[in-house]
């Protein structure tokens, strides 16, 4: 027997079967299916029954504007803070390709997505479009996000010189039903920032089909100021509710009716409908665009506008919330001749914007408590008020949180929660930290100061427990 060939060969077959399981585990684990509480169908869950906290990014342009190592950047960035899903459009346009060249489409065809065999990175003629979306998804899945994928975003289908038909949809929308039905890591936005009353026959068949041929959640994402709840509400392929509260002022939007920057308004109305289904804000106004978008001469939307639309909204009963920023939803890069809506900011420096380090404490916050049994009750406030002035209160059966934009003086009823004693705190939006302030009588009306001066983006959270 020769010792020293019988080592070597198995030297090269132990080497040969590490290779191969570093192969087999190559793809991250599957991250558990999302579904909507069996509890309380007003929120999500995993599908082992635990809370889902929908802490979202606008990161639209992802798909046609970052490379590998700039997905891989963006992910782990977005992960670092909290986030857990991303919203992206699949096709921008009909004519979009991503950073390498890759067309989405054949001749801007919607029923004749481009792909060729294999996915060899590094060999061009065996990578494609999207290759390069199932690269995203895997870094995704690696960092714990879920991504919201729009397959066609809206104008492609509402422009005057649009041949997209509802035949073309179907073959698109079971195209991306077969490819990615196994992804536990997508949801599915259908429409995108258009109105859910227009071309029904098409976001209906997008809709029944990836609700037919996937068990992914569908929603739909509308123009700004609606909802899907107006439309689809009882459409069998919505899953859950999302609406676009916009980017306008209150003195910028004139529509009659319109809830303007009151976000919570849709929160409430939607929470009231039968049957009952989760809603969020899906695009509120992002932190570094101009007031009402397209005067880049307007003031710029903050951090403090960004938060107040997340816990207005959240409070209200929202299952969720999304975050966005001018630089990043866009994907800007250095080099590029203009940025949309003004921008100049690069998308990577971006990252760092103080609203998108603060979003994670609206989610923590929530996930501090039973989540399940959380309501809204604005019978909570003696003095709720109105515009920046609005408190906003919710509650389980052992705590309370209200929240003020301004550090208004909040006039409570107590007795809303169990126990005869309350110990009551602060909670800084912008950090996260908790400040005790002390134990009160749980009955009558008992007053409660913020910290600081009354002045628009001083805000904080009172947070009651019940003392045991």
């Amino acid at each position: 027997m020769n010792l020293k060939s019988n080592f070597s060969v198995a030297f090269f077959m132990s080497f040969l079967l590490l290779l191969v399981t570093a192969k087999g585990n190559s793809q991250s684990k599957a991250l558990l299916k999302l579904e909507v509480s069996k509890e309380n169908p007003h929120y999500f869950q995993t599908e082992d029954g635990k809370p889902f906290f929908w802490l979202g990014d606008t990161g639209w342009l992802t798909f046609g504007k970052l490379s590998r190592e700039e997905l891989n950047t963006y992910f782990q960035d977005r992960k670092k803070k909290g986030y857990n899903v991303v919203q992206v459009m699949v096709l921008h346009t009909l004519t979009v390709k991503n950073v390498y060249g890759d067309y989405a489409l054949e001749n801007g065809d919607v029923s004749k997505p481009l792909t060729t065999p294999g996915n060899d990175f590094k060999n061009p003629a065996e990578y494609d479009f999207w290759d390069h979306v199932d690269y995203a998804l895997e870094v995704a899945q690696k960092n714990g996000i879920y991504v919201a994928m729009v397959p066609v975003w809206g104008t492609n289908v509402s422009s005057k010189d649009s041949k997209v038909t509802k035949a073309d949809v179907e073959k698109y929308a079971k195209f991306l039903a077969e490819r990615y039905k196994n992804r536990t890591n997508v949801i599915w936005l259908n429409g995108g920032d258009t109105r859910g009353n227009e071309f029904m026959d098409i976001w209906n068949a997008i809709g029944s089909t990836l609700k037919n041929n996937t068990d992914q959640l569908v929603t739909f994402h509308p123009f700004g100021r609606t909802d899907s709840s107006e439309n689809y509400h009882n459409a069998k392929w919505l899953d859950f509710n999302m609406f676009q509260s916009g980017h306008r002022r209150y003195d910028q939007d004139s529509t009659e009716g319109a809830f303007k920057e009151d976000n919570y308004k849709f929160v409430l109305r939607d929470y009231a409908l039968k049957p009952t289904k989760p809603t969020l804000d899906g695009e509120p106004s992002y932190e570094g665009i101009p007031h009402g978008l397209h005067d880049t001469l307007q003031p710029k939307w903050k951090d403090s506008d960004v938060r107040r639309y997340a816990y207005w909204s959240v409070f209200a009963g929202g299952a969720g919330f999304t975050y966005g920023n001018n630089a990043v939803m866009q994907m800007f890069h250095k080099g590029e001749k203009k940025g949309a809506y003004g921008n100049k900011d690069i998308w990577s420096d971006a990252l760092n914007d103080p609203g998108a380090g603060q979003m994670q404490y609206v989610k923590n916050l929530i996930l501090k408590f039973n989540y399940f049994n959380r309501i809204p009750d604005a019978s909570m406030v003696v003095n709720q008020g109105e515009k920046y002035d609005y408190l906003a209160a919710t509650r389980g059966e052992d705590y309370a949180l209200i929240y003020t934009y301004n550090g208004k003086t909040m006039s409570l009823n107590m007795g809303k929660i169990k126990g005869d004693k309350v110990k009551a705190s602060w909670y800084n939006p912008r950090n996260g930290k908790l400040k005790t302030i002390g134990t009160f009588n749980n009955k009558g009306v008992q007053e409660f100061n913020p910290p600081g001066e009354k002045m628009d983006g001083n805000d904080w959270v009172l947070v009651l427990t019940s003392k045991k």
